[in-house]
């Protein structure tokens, strides 16, 4: 797989590197809310909360049945919230994001009242790790749209090369909905590099991975592995003729684009 396919000479945090960190004061034994925001154009990272144990609570922000963990993936243009008890120790805490496949990191650090802060160097000894769907197999909408069936079904390709650098998407038919129809929109990557994909206007619920059903997180963006497939439903319920593509800003000005329009 193709992992990274732009280099940056720096990888920020609140606009700020791992040389000169954003510190942000929180109180010893205190409850925190992380909220986390892939703003980058084409990097995928993984949020590494280090010795401490967080709960994922949002996604893109929809409320999720809480999962536990030290470890979240965040590919382009998602958000997550995570909720943190910190200890009750006059010591700092870095919130860092691991580069995908690579050894970059950016990321903040948690400073108790007093606590020394000490540096972090902004290149890691291992890659960060490689993103895929086991993390998006757990998740649960706290709160889950009605299951109904799709009034409407589409197909959509993901392909491309790097070789000659074209993006793409096709689709069995234009998307073309009513008001008030639920949507079903399977994505199949088949190109070697990841995509995360996005659509404006609308939260959808992911209710298929690699063709297994089941009553995931709603969001608005979901990531496509390579040789993947996600199943999408989305209630079509604000009018208009709204963008459809991949968040890797490179790869959509490239051709992954298309649109989810309304025939009214």
């Amino acid at each position: 797989m193709d992992l990274n396919d732009i280099e940056y000479d720096a990888y920020l945090a609140n606009d700020r590197s791992l040389d000169d960190p954003e510190v942000v004061a929180v109180e010893r034994g205190g409850r925190v809310r992380l909220r986390l925001i892939n703003g980058a154009t084409a990097t995928a990272f993984t949020i590494d909360l280090g010795e401490l144990e967080g709960e994922l609570i949002a996604v893109d922000g929809q409320d999720i049945v809480p999962v536990k963990g030290r470890r979240f993936p965040m590919s382009m243009g998602q958000r997550i919230d995570v909720r943190l008890t910190l200890p009750a120790e006059n010591r700092s805490f870095p919130i860092l994001a691991l580069r995908e496949g690579a050894p970059q990191r950016t990321g903040i650090i948690l400073q108790p009242s007093g606590a020394a802060v000490g540096r972090i160097a902004a290149s890691g000894e291992r890659n960060g790790p490689v993103l895929d769907l086991e993390l998006e197999g757990q998740l649960r909408a706290a709160v889950p749209p009605s299951q109904r069936a799709a009034d409407r079904s589409y197909e959509m390709v993901l392909n491309g090369d790097m070789a000659g650098y074209s993006w793409g998407l096709m689709l069995n038919a234009p998307i073309a909905v009513d008001p008030g129809q639920r949507v079903e929109i399977k994505m199949t990557n088949m190109s070697m590099m990841a995509h995360p994909m996005h659509l404006h206007g609308h939260h959808f619920q992911v209710v298929a991975i690699d063709g297994r059903r089941f009553v995931g997180a709603v969001r608005d963006t979901v990531l496509i592995p390579p040789m993947r497939s996600v199943t999408i439903a989305v209630d079509a319920d604000n009018i208009g003729q709204w963008a459809f593509h991949c968040h890797h800003l490179y790869h959509m000005a490239t051709g992954m684009m298309s649109t989810f329009g309304y025939r009214t």
